[in-house]
């Protein structure tokens, strides 16, 4: 609309007359006031709404913020004293799409619905809301209130059905209309993007051009990226390319996009944020993407209305254009990053990356009833004692724990075949080390060069100029110098951090360090045992060579069998044993219980039996060793061959009818006699004690209590800490111990 178009718009009213010439905006006419405005109307205020969708039409387009300002003098024109007309602005470079976030919109229709505000001036109603929502929930409170509406073309009664329905059809036009804008942008903007040509900002590392864009000149810039892909091949995790960055000082250069300044080139310190940006863009692979990110509206419940930006899965992007722009790296590289970022994750479907836990093999280890990952969990915060426990029934159903293992004895057989496996090969890794570590330098150093080289640039761009700028205007020549000096001293600075840094690496490896790496390397053990191995470098070979570790402990047995799938599909099993509490988890308890019960009859010692059982191959618990007199003792004690109450016998005349010595109950049952003492201190078993100082335990149990007790016995619970059924601890009447209780 031209200026003079604005000057000419005018507000029609129901008492206009033909040949009447109708007053303009910017020459305000006095002539009666339309009938639909009343004297209640002059009594209440004049609110004149003025907006404008963003911030570049209220920064360009004056003209028309002007023109709404203009509504202030009709309405003063209509009747309503100057001091009664309030001009909201607080909606400036707001879209009319939704009202929340409006406090203008929010201002005025409170004002409504106080009973404050006569009518409401708009150039157009569309101003006012572009939702039919918000338009609708406005034009009932004005029906309720009897507010009046205004724009251009009328003044409208919102209880007048006429123009109520002539509202609420501009109201859908100007939905319709904002949609229809958008439609149209979108589609030119999709339209670009299909070609390749729509950039809305320039990704680190590269600089736009005429028809598309390029890499950044800079070749210390692209020295800095390609740095950050490689050591992510290297070391694994964003992470840990960080603080490589942090601890060598190598910033990002990176080019202003917006301001007086645009296009120049900054150096900043590597932040977590904008290197996992790095690694997840897909123009460094060479290809154009559009719709990295998508609109996602918020449900209920979340606090905020409205939509969000979220990103948008790879491989689902809506524009997708192979080799379009330069690359850093190649597509295949750039899917095998995003594969390896996805393992970094911690979840159920992925390994994780390498933690400071003790634990070799976290994340390794599966289950082999349930293909489950393994958890690690430590004895506590100071033990340094890990197992492997597959406990996701038990947390997310309340079923039982699949499996229980210490994490050593695995630990140690993945460590034993590690070594193995990497012995043949001790010198060609000394060697490829000596000359990683060559390379390493030889970057490091060039970086180092690219650094100062700048400094020198910067220091020597600093003097020209104040060479060039005439002494006599000391206002320019002070600011120049003081430029210089600075120049100069951060060259200082960085000659000497590069003095020091080639003082404690040099370019070129000595002989004695070639032949030190090289005899470390050779002594593999040595070197995974040394102090300075950390567990992290344990865990980050072990990956590169083991896929997963899958685990099954055979019932509640030592023995656990072993699967090891190796880098490249092989696998290989294996079967180790882990350490026990109690004897009748070993496998071979039955055999060894009957030999022992065998040379105790035949009247050996406790040291023979001993020596008998280690001839023979017999083992005790894991972690003990072999056999010596003192376990023999525990042993024959806990399968009821040993004496109850220090050696002692209860004498056959104090027992009663179903009645029992601690020690005989306990062989009949094949249980530990210190294990039936707790059922009979937490009441499970009836029992009385001797009287006398060194009083024995007499325990009743009939033929259905001996029966209760062996069920006890063999019940296993399934959860921590353990629950038994009540039937099972719940000890059987025995009138006649009980008389023999109150008698004693």
């Amino acid at each position: 609309m031209s200026h003079d178009d604005a000057n000419s718009t005018v507000f029609d009213s129901d008492n206009q007359h033909a040949g009447v010439s109708r007053p303009t905006i910017g020459t305000i006419s006095c002539w009666n006031r339309p009938p639909k405005i009343l004297n209640v109307h002059l009594d209440r205020l004049a609110v004149v709404y003025v907006r404008q969708s963003s911030p570049y039409q209220v920064a360009h387009n004056k003209e028309s913020a002007h023109i709404q300002r203009g509504l202030r003098d009709q309405a003063i024109a209509w009747g309503w004293p100057p001091r009664r007309v309030v001009v909201i602005e607080n909606d400036q470079a707001q879209s009319a799409s939704t009202a929340h976030e409006r406090s203008g919109y929010q201002w005025v229709w409170t004002e409504v619905s106080l009973n404050h505000v006569g009518i409401i001036l708009g150039i157009d109603m569309d101003r006012l809301a572009r939702s039919c929502k918000d338009w609708h929930d406005l034009m009932e409170q004005c029906t309720w209130y009897h507010t009046l509406l205004a724009d251009r073309d009328a003044v409208y009664d919102p209880t007048v059905f006429n123009d109520r329905l002539l509202l609420g059809l501009k109201a859908i036009m100007g939905e319709a209309e904002l949609h229809l804008i958008r439609q149209r942008m979108n589609l030119g903007r999709i339209n670009k993007a299909r070609r390749g040509e729509l950039f809305t900002t320039v990704p680190m590392g590269y600089i736009r051009r005429p028809g598309g864009i390029e890499l950044d000149p800079d070749r210390q810039v692209q020295a800095v990226l390609r740095l950050i892909f490689d050591k992510f091949d290297e070391l694994g995790t964003t992470g840990a390319v960080l603080r490589y960055l942090a601890k060598h000082q190598i910033g990002l250069g990176v080019r202003l996009q917006h301001g007086p300044d645009a296009g120049r080139l900054t150096w900043r310190a590597a932040t977590r944020s904008v290197l996992s940006k790095i690694l997840r863009h897909p123009i460094y692979s060479g290809c154009y993407v559009y719709g990295l990110t998508k609109n996602e509206a918020r449900g209920r419940g979340t606090g905020r209305c409205g939509v969000r930006r979220v990103p948008v899965p790879p491989l689902q992007w809506e524009v997708l254009i192979p080799d379009h722009v330069p690359a850093y790296i190649t597509w295949e590289r750039y899917l095998a990053n995003q594969g390896r970022l996805r393992a970094n994750r911690s979840g159920p479907g992925a390994a994780g990356v390498p933690r400071e836990g003790p634990s070799l093999l976290a994340g390794l280890v599966s289950c082999a009833r349930c293909s489950r990952r393994l958890q690690v969990a430590y004895r506590s915060a100071t033990d340094p004692v890990h197992y492997y426990l597959c406990c996701w029934e038990a947390n997310q159903q309340a079923g039982p724990r699949c499996q229980r293992l210490a994490g050593r004895p695995l630990d140690a057989l993945v460590t034993a075949l590690v070594l193995e496996v990497l012995q043949p090969v001790a010198v060609e890794l000394s060697l490829a080390a000596v000359a990683d570590l060559q390379a390493e330098r030889q970057r490091l150093h060039a970086l180092w060069q690219q650094r100062l080289r700048r400094a020198r640039y910067e220091s020597e761009h600093a003097e020209r100029q104040y060479q060039s700028v005439d002494p006599q205007h000391r206002l320019v020549a002070c600011e120049l110098e003081r430029r210089w000096e600075e120049a100069l001293l951060e060259r200082r600075r960085l000659e000497e951090e590069y003095d020091h840094f080639t003082n404690e690496q040099p370019l070129e490896l000595t002989d004695a360090d070639r032949q030190g790496l090289i005899r470390l390397a050779s002594d593999l053990r040595g070197l995974w045992q040394a102090r300075t191995t950390t567990i992290r470098d344990r865990q980050e070979i072990v990956r590169l060579l083991v896929e997963r570790v899958v685990v099954a402990t055979r019932e509640r047995t030592e023995v656990v069998d072993v699967t090891i799938r190796w880098a490249g599909g092989f696998q290989t099993r294996h079967e180790i044993r882990r350490p026990i509490l109690r004897y009748d988890q070993l496998s071979n308890y039955e055999s060894l219980r009957g030999r022992v019960v065998e040379l105790r009859q035949q009247g050996r010692t406790a040291t023979e039996i001993a020596a008998t059982l280690n001839a023979e191959g017999h083992h005790p618990l894991p972690k003990k060793g072999q056999f010596n007199k003192q376990m023999i003792y525990d042993f024959l004690r806990r399968i009821g061959l040993s004496g109850a109450c220090r050696g002692t016998r209860v004498p056959a005349e104090a027992l009663g009818p179903g009645e029992w010595g601690a020690s005989a109950l306990a062989r009949v049952l094949g249980m530990p006699v210190d294990t039936l003492s707790r059922w009979c201190s937490r009441g499970w078993v009836r029992h009385r004690k001797l009287p006398g100082p060194r009083g024995c335990l007499v325990l009743w149990a009939d033929d259905a209590e001996v029966d209760r007790l062996r069920r006890l016995r063999a019940f296993r619970p399934g959860s921590y800490p353990p629950v038994y059924p009540v039937e099972l601890t719940t000890p059987g009447a025995s009138p006649q111990t009980e008389q023999r209780l109150e008698r004693g």
